[in-house]
């Protein structure tokens, strides 16, 4: 079994872009309900399919596994929830943490958050300066939502 403990954060400024290199990311949904996903990704000539289950706070069940690239890009295509999310991930090691700074593309161009993965959920982190306002607990900023709720509908819908 598998933990994933993740807090969330919006990013303020670009200081962080010097910080490392952004890679493309393309993720579709094949089951979204409430309490769990399934989501088809892939990172680059990698494909994943990910099981995530419902919140407890900042932390849920998760499990991850590698598949064919050619059935990734298959089920993004003819099987997943349209439209895809895509955006550029960028990692970026701090001490002996991975901050994955994630800047949307398409219907959530504008929209750029921090995820940072924890050991524990009292886990003291230092944060950067360009680390804004915490959102790990505000559903709208799951990348599921953002497939039904796109940023650039915030602004005129408010959800």
């Amino acid at each position: 079994m598998s933990v994933e403990i993740e807090k969330k954060f919006l990013v303020t400024s670009d200081a962080w872009r010097q910080l490392g290199s952004p890679i493309l990311y393309r993720q579709g949904y094949l089951l979204i309900s409430k309490p769990k996903t399934i989501r088809i990704r892939t990172i680059g000539e990698i494909g994943y399919v990910t099981i995530k289950g419902a919140a407890q706070g900042i932390s849920r069940l998760e499990f991850e596994y590698k598949i064919p690239i050619d059935d990734a890009n298959l089920l993004l295509e003819e099987l997943c929830e349209k439209p895809i999310i895509c955006k550029y991930r960028t990692k970026i090691k701090i001490k002996d943490l991975i901050w994955e700074v994630d800047e949307f593309l398409d219907d959530n161009k504008g929209l750029i958050v921090a995820e940072i993965e924890l050991h524990n959920e009292d886990q003291r982190i230092e944060i950067p300066d360009w680390i804004g306002e915490e959102v790990s607990t505000d559903p709208k900023f799951n990348n599921s939502r953002l497939l039904t709720n796109p940023y650039s509908n915030w602004k005129t819908n408010k959800n």
